[in-house]
């Protein structure tokens, strides 16, 4: 990504962040080879991270938060370096780059999601008296959160939740099936949220509420990972509560206000995956050019053949827009600005644009880029995959037109 008008001292840390990848991750990669060239020993026979992979990527995570890397897009008043958006956007953007697809070791490893491990902003809304029962775990690492709002019927349309809450003295028994949550099968703690008055929530009014339980309780339950296209096992799963009790100090934020919480973030999240996506994008982009210039057909290197010329110039054109976007949408952000329709677009448009990336790439490619051993076919997968979470294209699609119906066009 360029640099140009970026803070100097971000772009110092993009910099650390490269040498840590190459200094820290690489060799345990190198060393673990074996066992992590195959998904038959990535994942276990049920999907799951087997306890080796597992094991690595706790120690990764232990060595980012020593070398400040973990935390560094934190809250402050949780203990973190409260990096923002701008930060967010070009430093997720240079690990993906860096790293390039298919890392288990690295996304979201090094640098946690806004909503998934790590100190989320959601955490803002837990008692202070509890802040140094579950921060300190978190914040080095040890331990690991999830985000639990989607379920079986209610992705996109958050009113449609069946999970429930009912107070019971000082206490909340939650009961219901929370899907698609990343992190799920392996979290300690996760933020969990319920309809607590139904008649608000039909009306769609708030009625929701948030909770931090922890995995260990009875009555919570690990249903099952969900591998998605072209995987043996996932980080994503589904979690089950059966009359899980919860004490009302772990409610997170007011009650019937779980929405407004949940949202907590939800800006950096989007920036956070579209410079994920985009990274990839310009990673798959630096292998094409290294392939057309050194493979050769009729007496001449691929790269001088129109049809190649194509697929290379229309990948740096969804690059560069992509990237100037997302840029864009972090200074207002930063700036304090109202962003929701820049930040719809950025978020489908990023997605979008990485995938048709990693296509051309793959053609560029020929028959080796639908190999494994590229790395290719695991970022057209992981970029088709990031099309849907955090807000299908459909539903920014919809945010975007409303949002200027209501208020006009201004671009």
């Amino acid at each position: 990504m360029d640099t140009q008008g970026l803070p100097e001292e971000i772009v110092a840390v993009g910099e650390a962040l490269k040498r840590f990848l190459s200094a820290e991750v690489v060799p345990l990669e190198a060393a673990n080879a074996r066992l992590l060239a195959s998904q038959r020993s990535v994942y276990d026979e049920i999907g799951r991270y087997a306890p080796e992979v597992l094991a690595l990527r706790a120690e990764v995570r232990r060595k980012s938060a020593e070398a400040g890397f973990y935390t560094m897009f934190g809250p402050e008043a949780l203990g973190g370096e409260g990096l923002g958006p701008v930060a967010t956007a070009y430093l997720n953007a240079v690990l993906s780059e860096a790293a390039g697809p298919g890392r288990v070791l690295v996304h979201p490893v090094v640098i946690p999601s806004p909503f998934t491990n790590g100190l989320s902003p959601v955490l803002i809304h837990l008692d202070p008296s509890l802040h140094g029962r579950y921060l300190p775990g978190l914040a080095s690492g040890a331990t690991t959160s999830a985000f639990a709002l989607s379920e079986p019927d209610a992705g996109s349309d958050v009113f449609a939740m069946t999970s429930r809450a009912v107070r019971d003295g000082d206490d909340w028994v939650l009961t219901g099936t929370k899907q698609w949550i990343t992190n799920g099968p392996y979290a300690d703690h996760v933020m969990v949220f319920a309809v607590t008055d139904p008649e608000k929530a039909a009306a769609r009014k708030g009625g929701i509420t948030g909770f931090l339980v922890n995995a260990d309780q009875p009555g919570f339950e690990v249903v099952a990972p969900i591998p998605t296209m072209g995987e043996l096992g996932a980080e994503i799963g589904i979690l089950s509560f059966d009359g899980l009790r919860v004490p009302d100090s772990h409610r997170l934020g007011p009650v019937d206000e779980g929405l407004r919480v949940a949202m907590t973030g939800v800006n950096t999240g989007r920036l956070g995956l579209s410079a994920t996506c985009i990274g990839l994008a310009r990673w798959a982009l630096n292998q094409s050019v290294d392939y057309a210039n050194t493979r050769k057909t009729f007496g001449q290197t691929i790269g001088q053949h129109g049809p190649v010329q194509t697929l290379i110039a229309d990948s740096a054109l969804d690059i560069y827009s992509a990237e100037t976007m997302l840029l864009d949408a972090a200074r207002r952000l930063e700036r304090g600005e109202g962003a929701l329709c820049e930040l719809s677009m950025v978020k489908w448009h990023c997605t979008e644009a990485a995938h048709r990336v990693f296509d051309r790439a793959m053609q560029v490619h020929g028959g080796m880029g639908l190999t494994n051993e590229l790395r290719l076919e695991a970022g057209f997968r992981f970029t088709r995959t990031m099309r849907i979470p955090d807000g299908t294209t459909e539903i920014q699609r919809r945010t975007v037109a409303r949002n200027l119906l209501k208020h006009g066009p201004r671009f």
